[in-house]
């Protein structure tokens, strides 16, 4: 702004006029610069997301054989026939519907109850956070591995605890029945410290004058709990239960060393079968068609529940 007169008693400014040509290359360099930010990141975008999703697709139409890239051909939807047809992709379909269907309530909520323990002021306070959050930072594989020695069912210490009790020894990862819940209990176990901290961050956020005006109504612990506490915490629940969702979904570390998809396939899910066929078998085409069918239902899956929390909103 610049002086440019006075106008009576007053002093007038006006703002320097920008040539049209100017402004264009002020905002030309704005750019460059924004997209020299965003350049390497778009770069691994497109080399390790963007093209191996668009080769899949195609592939998924395909015979291709890892060891004779050369001489595929297109088969049509011969891959997606034969999926139906599949035991073993079946199996692992249900499994891994039956591992979110049990893994995100039992993990939510022990998070939520760690949260609500952690939400009040208590000596040692920072311990537990650190202990309940230990486990996201370590390494699924070696978490798993330390389960395979505890969850032993000869030597391990839980079924030692549980002999001294008068319980009888449980085969765990062994049954085809136990195998599942076993690993269901696992992960919720390893993962639970994460939302945990995020619920916490979210139950810090509630002004405490709120509950205090709840408590001079009369509202006991557990309707403050219900009628303050979850509905404040609805974006934070939200926001946890995709994330949860979608983590539960690509289930693969777990089984593949604590079981290798047994016993009799009963912990086999769709990501471990997808890399079981792609590089064990060597099978490309069909993994491809495996990958985008299960894509597309998790798809599916995502857009219900964005309508149903949309209509909730509304």
């Amino acid at each position: 702004m610049i002086k440019i007169g006075l106008k009576g008693n007053k002093t007038v400014y006006a703002f320097p006029r920008t040539k049209k040509g100017t402004k264009n290359k002020i905002q030309w360099k704005e750019n460059v610069v924004a997209y020299t930010f965003l350049g390497p990141a778009l770069l691994l975008l497109l080399l390790f997301l963007i093209i191996p999703a668009i080769m899949s697709v195609y592939y998924a139409f395909t015979d291709y054989y890892l060891l004779t890239p050369d001489i595929r051909k297109f088969v049509g939807l011969d891959n997606f026939i034969n999926l139906f047809k599949d035991p073993i992709f079946l199996k692992s379909l249900a499994n891994t519907l039956k591992f979110v269907v049990w893994v995100i309530p039992l993990q939510i909520g022990a998070a939520l109850g760690l949260a609500l323990l952690l939400n009040k002021q208590r000596k040692a306070n920072t311990f537990f956070k650190v202990a309940y959050f230990s486990p996201v930072v370590m390494s699924l594989v070696v978490i798993s591995v330390l389960w395979l020695y505890l969850l032993n069912p000869n030597e391990g210490i839980i079924n030692n605890v549980l002999t001294y009790f008068g319980i009888s020894a449980q085969p765990f990862l062994t049954s085809p029945k136990q195998a599942m819940f076993t690993i269901v209990f696992v992960s919720a176990w390893q993962g639970a410290g994460f939302q945990m901290l995020i619920f916490l961050a979210g139950l810090q956020n509630i002004p405490g004058d709120v509950y205090e005006a709840a408590q001079l109504d009369g509202m006991n612990k557990w309707q403050r709990f219900v009628y303050i506490t979850l509905p404040l915490l609805k974006p934070t629940s939200i926001f946890i239960f995709i994330t949860t969702l979608i983590g539960a979904f690509k289930l693969l570390v777990q089984p593949m060393v604590m079981t290798q998809g047994g016993p009799v396939n009963s912990t086999m899910t769709v990501v471990y079968y997808i890399y079981q066929t792609g590089f064990t078998d060597r099978m490309v085409g069909y993994a491809s068609s495996i990958a985008l069918l299960f894509g597309t239902i998790i798809g599916l899956v995502t857009l219900v529940q964005r309508k149903l929390v949309k209509e909730e909103d509304d």
